[in-house]
């Protein structure tokens, strides 16, 4: 399952862990989680997370090398 990460603080959300001291089971997927979860090192919202692969703002993504 894809992970996610926090553009805030870093914290990334990884679905096989869960988030259990949200009541997040292991196994949930980023998608399912309700809108109004906050990440649990910043509170930010889940809007400010991206797919951990995604990359940087400015990063040179080299195609077909």
């Amino acid at each position: 399952m894809q992970k996610y990460i926090c553009k805030k603080c870093g914290h990334v959300y990884d679905p096989a862990e869960g988030d259990p001291d949200s009541g997040v089971e292991a196994g949930i997927p980023f998608e399912a989680l309700p809108d109004d979860w906050v990440c649990p090192q910043c509170g930010a919202k889940k809007t400010d997370f991206e797919p951990e692969d995604a990359p940087m703002p400015g990063m040179v993504v080299p195609v077909g090398e």
